[in-house]
C-alpha cells in the first residue's frame, strides 16, 4: 500500500477519519498543499485530494482510496455554512485561499456562484455528481476503493479491514460538531503532517 486517499467531499466526516487514522498509527494529513506534505504522510484527505483523485491514482498506483457517504439531509445544511463561510476567499482574485483550494472548490462546486452555493438542489446534484464519478471511475479497480459513512455500526470495522489494521475501537469520534471546522487544528499527535510549509502552498507532486 501506498497511500491512502480520503476522497469524501469536505462535511462527510473527513476529519473524524483523519483522527482514527492517526489512532491507527498512521501518519496523517487533513489536507496537503506542499510536496513534503505528499512525501510524508501516508493518509491524505479533503482538499485536493477530493478534486484530484484521478491524478493521484496514477500518481500513486498501489493506493487506496476511501470515499466517505453522509445522508444529504445532515450535509447540505453543513455544507452550505461551509461554503457561505469561503465564499469570498474563494472567489477573490486579489489573495484570498492558495490557487489549490481555491481551483478544487470551484471545479466542484461549478459554477462557484453566491447563489449556487445557497441552493440545496445544486449543492446535491454536486454530491451525487462526486459520488457517481468516483463509482464509476474505481469501477474496473473496486479493490483500491472503500466506501462508509461514518454514522453506520460497522464503519471502523470496514476501514480496519481495508486498510489491513487490527483494532479494538467501534466507533468514530464525532469532530467538527455545530459547524466548527477547527477540530484537526485543535489535535496534537506526533504523526500529524503539516499541509502547508510555514502557511504557504507550493507545486504538488503530480500532474493534473
Amino acid at each position: 500500500m501506498n497511500k491512502v486517499f480520503i476522497i469524501g467531499l469536505p462535511r462527510t466526516g473527513t476529519t473524524s477519519i483523519c483522527k482514527k487514522c492517526l489512532d491507527f498509527g498512521f501518519h496523517v494529513a487533513h489536507t496537503a498543499y506542499t510536496d513534503k506534505t505528499f512525501e510524508f504522510a501516508t493518509v491524505l484527505a479533503d482538499t485536493p485530494m477530493f478534486a484530484d483523485y484521478k491524478a493521484l491514482d496514477l500518481a500513486y498506483p498501489n493506493s487506496k482510496f476511501v470515499l466517505l457517504e453522509r445522508e444529504l439531509t445532515d450535509w447540505l445544511p453543513s455544507i452550505k455554512q461551509l461554503l457561505q463561510r469561503m465564499y469570498e476567499n474563494v472567489t477573490r482574485t486579489d489573495g484570498g485561499f492558495n490557487p489549490i483550494i481555491k481551483r478544487c472548490y470551484q471545479q466542484t462546486f461549478s459554477p462557484f456562484t453566491f447563489d449556487n452555493i445557497n441552493d440545496d438542489a445544486f449543492l446535491s446534484q454536486a454530491y451525487v455528481k462526486h459520488q457517481q464519478e468516483v463509482l464509476h471511475y474505481f469501477n474496473q479497480q473496486p479493490s483500491k476503493l472503500l466506501s462508509i459513512n461514518i454514522q453506520q455500526s460497522n464503519a471502523v470495522e470496514e476501514l480496519s479491514k481495508f486498510l489491513s489494521i487490527k483494532t479494538d475501537t467501534t466507533h468514530f469520534e464525532h469532530l467538527n460538531k455545530g459547524g466548527k471546522v477547527t477540530a484537526w487544528k485543535d489535535i496534537e499527535h506526533p504523526k500529524k503532517v503539516a499541509s502547508t510549509r510555514k502557511g504557504k502552498a507550493t507545486a504538488l507532486p503530480y500532474s493534473l
